[in-house]
This record gives structure tokens, sequence and C-alpha cells, in this order.
């Protein structure tokens, strides 16, 4: 297709399109090759300068040549034999010109003895436009390129679309306690509050696109059934971000107690505040990690020490009458953010939530 190109092109596009291509091409090959010390790169780099400045040469030459129809003199005063060839093919495919008749006792005819009217050649394009023309072209075609994947939709926009959802639990069978009055809110319906299109910003992490969503209808562990205990997950690749509701009696002034008697107040780097009129408590506590081998033994490894998780826990309703919305964040790395982010995603997703408190 370049080659097509390169031939079906005038002379005075293409050879400015070339000396364009072939300058910027060893002047960028040239300088990383002096940047990065590399011979490789500055070899190629000095191969597009060299045909650079031969197309430059040629294009000199033809420019002297139509400004100087005559063949042109070397630096001698000979004409070169390029030229000079040319020249002679072209005086020996000239007409030779007509005899002039005789003059004979009859009348001359119309138009006799008058010199032949001089052929005018065709209007010839100008050089100079069509190089302006050429480098024009070159640099529409440069910044289409370059504004391409601004204008474009690109690969992240495409993937944006793709983002994980929910998965459908609408025929999930609920346990009996979430058909109490009030009724608890679902894990289906806290997922559909946590995996909002801005989580990702309000984590710190705008580029980023959720790689799972999920959210279980589960209990409360130890109490047969009889506490709701809903909860949603949504991963990224930076960090994953849990939400759970419990609906007990446990108030978070309780909690907070309970947690001063056991002595773990300054492990858990306790906070209290207030989150949207409620109780709010700030702690941290390391996640469980448990290996499973898939091999032939079918054997796991003992339950290890994960990486730290934030949780910030606001109680249900402004009263503290008992239960709580927590929302937990943390990384593989161990890495967490500030606990401005945790502020931030309580005050956007709890105000979507059913306002449903355990009495």
């Amino acid at each position: 297709m370049l080659g097509l190109l390169l031939r079906v092109l005038p002379f005075w596009v293409r050879e400015p399109l070339l000396i364009v291509v072939g300058a910027v091409f060893g002047a960028r090959i040239t300088y990383l090759a002096v940047h990065d010390q590399d011979r490789v790169a500055a070899v190629i780099g000095a191969v597009f300068l060299v045909f650079t400045a031969i197309r430059v040469r040629l294009v000199v030459r033809a420019l002297r040549a139509r400004r100087n129809p005559a063949p042109a003199a070397s630096a001698d005063g000979a004409p070169t034999d390029a030229v000079a060839r040319a020249w002679a093919q072209a005086q020996l495919t000239a007409p030779a010109p007509a005899p002039a008749p005789a003059p004979g006792p009859g009348p001359a005819p119309a138009g006799a003895g008058l010199p032949p009217r001089p052929v005018t050649a065709g209007k010839e394009p100008n050089p100079w436009g069509q190089a302006v023309a050429a480098v024009a072209v070159f640099a529409a075609i440069a910044a289409a390129l370059w504004l391409g994947p601004d204008v474009l939709p690109s690969d992240d926009d495409t993937s944006t679309s793709r983002a994980a959802s929910c998965s459908d639990t609408e025929d999930e069978e609920l346990p009996a306690v979430y058909g109490k009055t009030p009724r608890p809110v679902t894990g289906a319906e806290l997922c559909e509050a946590l995996n909002r299109p801005d989580l990702a910003r309000l984590l710190g992490t705008p580029t980023e696109i959720a790689t799972s969503a999920s959210g279980t209808s589960n209990t409360a562990a130890l109490t047969d059934g009889k506490v709701a205990q809903p909860e949603a997950e949504v991963r990224f690749d930076t960090y994953t971000v849990n939400l759970s509701a419990t609906y007990n009696e446990l108030s978070t002034a309780q909690y907070v107690n309970l947690l001063k008697i056991a002595g773990t107040e300054g492990e858990k780097h306790l906070r209290t505040l207030t989150v949207l009129g409620r109780p709010a408590l700030l702690s941290s506590d390391p996640t469980m990690k448990i290996e499973i081998s898939l091999g032939d033994e079918g054997s796991s490894g003992p339950v290890q020490q994960g990486p730290l998780a934030r949780t910030l826990s606001v109680a249900l309703d402004s009263k503290d009458r008992g239960g709580s919305y927590d929302i937990t964040v943390w990384s593989e790395s161990g890495a967490l953010p500030d606990d401005g982010v945790l502020l931030g995603i309580a005050e956007k997703i709890l105000p979507t939530i059913p306002l449903r408190s355990v009495r």
C-alpha cells in the first residue's frame, strides 16, 4: 500500500513528505540513541538522516532545473551527464521542420509567408504550493494520530460498561428472619447501594473498575438464625469494600464499653464520631488468611492473620437502639485509605438504604 502511494503521488508531493518523515524519525531516533546510549538506534537514526539528506539534494536539483531549463553545468562548467542525456533525447525526439515550398507563378495561399505561431506550453503546477500541501497533509495525519485516543472511545471507556454488576439473587430463598417486620434489608439491596458508579472515585482510585460484586442474605453466627446479617462486597484491583448490616440489640456505645473492658481499645485504634447524625465508631482488625491446596491430598494450611482492615460502624438510627451498618475496606498489600474515605463512602451510601431499625 505504501509503495503504491509513493508511485502514484506526484514528485512535489512525495518528496516533501519523505523529507518530513525522514527528518522527524531520524531526529527522534538519534536523540533517543544518544540519551540511552544505544548504538543500534544510532545507526538507524543515521540511516534516516542520510536518506533525508539525499531527498533534500534531489529536490534542490529539481528546483534548479525548473529555473534553468538549459542543460545544467557542473562545477567546472561542463553539463552534467544526466541532464545532458535528457537534453539530447529531447532534441532527437523533436519533429523536424517541414521544408518551405518553392515559390510558383500562381497566387500564394492564405497565410503563406507568415511566421508560425509559438506553441504555448500548458500551465505547470507550482512546486512550492505542492510542497506546502504535502506538508499540510502530513501534519493533518499526524494530528489525527495524536488526537485519536482522546476523540475515539478507548478501551477504558468500553471496559467501564463491562464493570461487574451484582449477581441476580431474586430466586434465592431468604431465611425466615427476613420476613419479620420491620423487614431487614437483603444482600441484593446492599449490593445495589454499594456498587455505585463513583465508588472507585470515592476510594481514591478513579481509573479502576469493579472486578466483582456480590451480596448475600445471611444470619449472624451463634444466633440460631434469629439475627439477620446481610452483606455485600465489591472488589477492585487495589481495594475491597464490604458493607454489612447487623440487626442485633447491641448499641454502638455498648460495643465501645466492651472493647474498653477487654483492653483492646488501643489495638483496634478506636475513634468515636458522629456520621449522618448517628453514633459511629472507627476500628481496625486483621483479616483472616486461609490457604487451601487443590492437589491430590486436598490439604489446607493453618488460618493465618491477613492484612489489616479498617471498619466504620454506624448505628442503624440516631437513637442508637441497637444494630449497625459496617463499612470495611482492606487491600492485599495492607495499604489502607484515610478515614475520610470511609466517611465519604458512608455519607453517599447509607442514605440510599431504607432506614430500618432493629425494633
